[in-house]
């Protein structure tokens, strides 16, 4: 009985911090300006207050956004890309834009500090300082 309590309460708190995946063009509001995705061709563009500031190839736009929690605004958001996952984190402008280099696709995501870890089809990754690591198994939690 412990141990399906244990079980439970582990399940609850990576519940509370995993965002859900999105696929809304936007305006979302951001730290930097009012972020909005859109077609151009056959690929997407990333743009803050209409300037363009990435593109990248997706046949759907897909994003996990991190919303800060004082203001409500995304603070960084995870786009599911043809290329692999990349990162964009408006806490500055212009954002920074981290490419992982890998191929997968993402199933969820949890925000960890300044590093995202993430659940895809390969397994458990961390993304932090432009860095892609595979995790292995560890008595880490991550919520």
């Amino acid at each position: 009985m412990r141990r399906l309590f244990l079980a439970s309460l582990t399940a609850i708190s990576f519940a509370t911090s995993v965002h859900a995946q999105s696929n809304a063009p936007g305006p979302l509001a951001t730290p930097s300006g009012a972020l909005e995705f859109a077609r151009a061709e056959r690929d997407f563009v990333g743009m803050l207050d209409k300037e363009v500031f990435d593109r990248f190839s997706a046949d759907t736009l897909t994003h996990f956004d991190e919303v800060g929690n004082a203001s409500d605004t995304v603070t960084r958001t995870l786009v599911q890309t043809d290329s692999g996952p990349v990162l964009y984190d408006f806490r500055r402008r212009p954002p920074l834009v981290q490419r992982s280099g890998k191929r997968m696709t993402v199933r969820r995501v949890f925000w960890q500090g300044d590093e995202v870890v993430m659940q895809s089809s390969q397994g458990w990754f961390r993304f932090k300082g432009g860095v892609l690591t595979k995790l292995q198994s560890s008595t880490t939690t991550y919520h």
